[in-house]
């Protein structure tokens, strides 16, 4: 079987940065142990299969260890690849399926945007032990469908955060984000993965669809800049729109090839 693939990075305008994902665009669906064992082999944090023979497309989402509900930055890679090589040259919007329900992808000047279902934080008490997995004491403690949300005061607190992996992989959640105000833009953030097999995500588009109503409520605004501070970096455009939200943000193609199983 000879599948074709790409790889993009996605939330930033350059190779090597932002956070990279594997887009493999299919005519009929895989069997999933084929698919969790490519995205094994690509050991990236997320590959994405779009299954090109259905209306809207479906999507799918593998970390190396496990299929994920949801996934910004490998759907915002999806959408380039689409854009890009497989729709009309004059497409400006794109529609999925996934277990995340329906979701759209649509152009907007020089970047896609994501229009996400918004998951509204829930303040959480009694969680001792997500601080001393973070090593630092948070402001306060929220939880999404699928994450915590630490929050702190200030963007050099994120920066210098060093978690224990082995304490974050026992909580009871996907993950663990952090996040505060930004001193170049509205918020930052760092997120944690590793019942996952990602221990720390590049950039991370799910995230944002619980941190953006969170910060938007804080600022009392609709519209917001966001960085992730990883190593790779990567910038966001966020914006509420009630019970939904848009993320936007660029790309960069790394790679365009095929594999052989």
């Amino acid at each position: 079987m000879i599948l074709p693939i790409f790889v993009i990075d996605a939330f930033t305008d350059k190779v090597f940065g932002g956070n990279p994902a594997a887009v493999i665009p299919v005519n009929n669906p895989l069997d999933e142990k084929v698919m969790q064992a490519i995205a094994s082999e690509n050991n990236l944090s997320e590959t994405a299969y779009i299954d090109m023979s259905s209306t809207p497309f479906s999507i799918r989402w593998f970390t190396p260890t496990v299929e994920v509900n949801l996934c910004g930055h490998a759907t915002l890679a999806t959408a380039r690849v689409l854009f890009d090589f497989y729709l009309p040259e004059d497409t400006e919007e794109v529609s999925f399926s996934s277990r995340s329900g329906e979701l759209k992808a649509f152009k907007k000047g020089e970047l896609i945007y994501l229009d996400f279902p918004a998951d509204n934080p829930r303040p959480i008490k009694g969680k001792k032990e997500i601080n001393e997995a973070i090593g630092a004491v948070s402001l306060k403690i929220y939880r999404g469908k699928d994450d915590y949300l630490a929050v702190f005061n200030d963007e050099d607190t994120i920066r210098k955060i060093s978690p224990s992996f082995e304490k974050l992989s026992k909580l009871d959640s996907r993950g663990l984000i952090v996040s505060a105000p930004g001193d170049q833009v509205d918020f930052v953030s760092r997120c944690f993965f590793p019942q996952t097999g990602v221990n720390e995500d590049p950039v991370t588009g799910s995230a944002h669809t619980l941190m953006i109503p969170y910060w938007s409520k804080i600022f009392g605004k609709s519209q917001l800049s966001a960085t992730q501070l990883s190593s790779r970096s990567g910038n966001l455009c966020c914006e509420l729109h009630g019970e939904r939200v848009l993320i936007g943000g660029k790309t960069a193609q790394y790679m365009k090839g095929k594999i052989s199983i």
